[in-house]
């Protein structure tokens, strides 16, 4: 870093440039402050600076940078020192180096950003066309003092396109004494064109190791007493951002009364619960353990934590612990040692399929809590769902279940000698239910008939193999097949068949139907397909050219309609809307009780063939 700290015999100055700076300007924060004055300073970025360093042993120095990253990982700062090192010179250095071992002539002024050649622009706030002419202009002329004239834009992607197309011709054939360094959070926004001309460097987030050795190493050089979890926290905190992280180590020194920071001083400046109280709270959810899960959340929130926060720690906790069951041992060195046992042991007892509910019922409860007007309610609610969650089935043992019971369905077992009829396994009963002459299992669906249906004339139906069930629905009416269709809760072909579709005759097996405009062009196909698989025998649906009886949806509303009439005629009626006036009739529902038809399926319903047919 570019402090006060660094050796005079590296630099062969007093001070590095950023150091004189503190002098005159008083107390900086720390992010300006041990700002990387070199590549040497700079952390977690080792591929770039080896691929520049050879290129400026080989010469091979590019007309334009282009530093892409998160925020807080050194872009600016990067342009800065790459600026330095295109114009560094000393009594004994007249070229380009990445090695600077002392402040050149520039040095100070381009690390401070007033240098005269090094023009740094920042493109959210000079986004037009207008502001790349006055660059183009200028790039025609040489330095005034430096090397190269290197335009440092910071924030690219925010150029217009008619600003980007401007700076195409002079960013790919610049003059030789100017170089372009680009530095931007949204690679995806610059344009193809440019990044083409450019030579890349992605800058990555910084390894949490590595900033607690970089937070570490100022807290030493500030005089501040910090615990190594207290530095944890905030490196994590940080997200690979070493801005970010100074900001909040800047944010903790000034918190330190005494001078000693510790972790629970982290967690109420950040608002977060110790890991370990997440895993134990985790751990009574997943036990469905209510009666404490909840009290510990409530004292989580009595202390100061915010509910959406504690409800991102659980899923960071979920994460920690899903990482350790698929990884082992080796998913744990990023936690902090002391829940690192603990973690090893909860993955050790959760399935794989616990912990994926649970990180999704998280993740939605997360942004449920942002939403809602009570954030401590919705947290709760997140847990009580992930309470009642811990004891459901995983998908893998209800699929096993139900092969399970596939299996039986085929081949019922045996009971066992001596067992009593009533004292079977679930499993038995359901195979001995399945195999009975009331039920048969089609397609995977369990279909009950009624008893006297078993004797009724079926259609001829496919060749099955000797293990395959056979059906028990039979469709004695164009109306029975519509109510089948029905019962299938296929909406769309229900609806084609009841006001498109005109039926010309109805045998078992074959149908002719004469559709209407509007009718989908592949209606009969699919009814025939349909019925096939559903009833297990083949059916064949015809059209016609001669129109067929009324459609059963016609039908069905003139009925309504006389049956409104009749209604609206009745005495009784008559009086009552006399003394409620704007009154309407929306709808009538059907007493069925003691009726003929009361309790029956409608497949089951007579419907003579030669009268009109009828639903109700």
């Amino acid at each position: 870093m570019s402090d006060t700290a660094k050796s005079d015999s590296k630099s062969g100055a007093k001070n590095p440039p950023a150091a004189s700076a503190v002098k005159d300007q008083g107390y900086l924060v720390l992010a300006r402050k041990y700002r990387p004055a070199d590549f040497s300073d700079l952390i977690g970025q080792d591929a770039m600076v080896q691929t520049l360093r050879n290129g400026f042993q080989s010469n091979r120095i590019a007309q334009g940078y282009m530093l892409s990253g998160v925020r807080g990982v050194g872009k600016t700062t990067t342009a800065r020192i790459l600026a330095r090192a295109l114009n560094f010179e000393t009594d004994k250095i007249s070229e380009p180096t990445i090695d600077m071992q002392e402040e050149g002539r520039h040095c100070a002024a381009i690390m401070a950003g007033t240098h005269v050649d090094v023009i740094e622009m920042d493109a959210a706030s000079h986004t037009g066309i207008d502001d790349i002419r006055e660059i183009i202009e200028a790039a025609r002329y040489k330095p005034v003092s430096a090397r190269y004239k290197v335009y440092i834009i910071d924030e690219v992607h925010m150029l217009s396109k008619s600003a980007f197309n401007g700076l195409l011709k002079t960013l790919e054939e610049p003059p030789a004494h100017v170089k372009f360094i680009f530095a931007t959070t949204e690679l995806r926004k610059v344009p193809v064109t440019v990044l083409s001309r450019c030579q890349r460097f992605d800058l990555r987030r910084i390894d949490i190791r590595e900033l607690e050795q970089h937070f570490t190493s100022i807290a030493e050089k500030e005089s501040v007493s910090i615990d190594q979890d207290a530095v944890s926290l905030i490196a994590r905190a940080a997200e690979g951002s070493v801005r970010d992280g100074l900001s909040l180590l800047d944010q903790a020194f000034a918190r330190a009364e005494s001078g000693a920071i510790s972790a629970d001083d982290i967690r109420a400046m950040l608002g977060i619960a110790d890991q370990a109280e997440i895993l134990r709270l985790l751990g009574e959810l997943f036990s469905g353990d209510a009666a404490a899960a909840l009290p510990t959340f409530k004292t989580f929130y009595d202390h100061g934590g915010d509910p959406q926060q504690l409800v991102s720690d659980m899923a960071e906790a979920v994460h920690s612990l899903t990482k350790a069951k698929a990884l082992g041992n080796k998913a744990a060195e990023d936690v902090p040692e002391a829940a690192r046992t603990q973690i090893e042991e909860m993955s050790g007892k959760l399935s794989m399929a616990i912990l994926n509910r649970a990180w999704q019922a998280l993740l939605k409860g997360y942004q449920e809590v942002g939403s809602a007007p009570n954030q401590l309610s919705a947290a709760e609610m997140v847990l009580l769902r992930l309470l009642y969650m811990s004891d459901l089935p995983s998908p893998e043992d209800i699929i096993r279940a139900l092969h399970k019971m596939k299996d039986q369905t085929i081949e019922p077992a045996a009971p066992a000698t001596g067992q009593e009829p009533g004292g079977g396994r679930v499993e038995d009963a359901t195979a001995h239910f399945s195999n009975s002459p009331a039920a048969r299992t089609v397609n995977g669906r369990d279909h009950i008939a009624a008893p006297e249906a078993e004797s009724m004339t079926r259609p001829e139906p496919i060749a099955h193999s000797q293990a395959e069930p056979q059906t028990a629905v039979e469709l004695r009416s164009f109306h029975d097949v519509v109510a089948l269709i029905g019962q299938e809760r296929d909406v769309k072909l229900k609806l084609q068949l009841e006001d498109y579709a005109e039926l010309v005759s109805f045998a078992p097996g074959r149908i002719e139907l004469h559709l209407l405009p509007g009718a989908n062009e592949g209606l009969a196909s699919e009814l025939s397909n349909k019925l096939t698989r559903l009833t297990g025998s083949r059916w064949m649906v015809a059209l016609s050219h001669e129109k067929g009886r009324e459609t059963i949806g016609s039908q069905r509303r003139k009925q309504e309609a006389q049956e409104m009439e009749q209604i609206r005629a009745h005495p009784f009626l008559e009086q009552t809307l006399a003394h409620f006036p704007g009154a309407e009739i929306i709808g009538i529902k059907s007493l069925e009780e003691g009726g003929p038809t009361a309790g029956k399926p409608a497949l089951e319903r007579e419907q003579p063939e030669d009268e009109e047919p009828n639903e109700r």
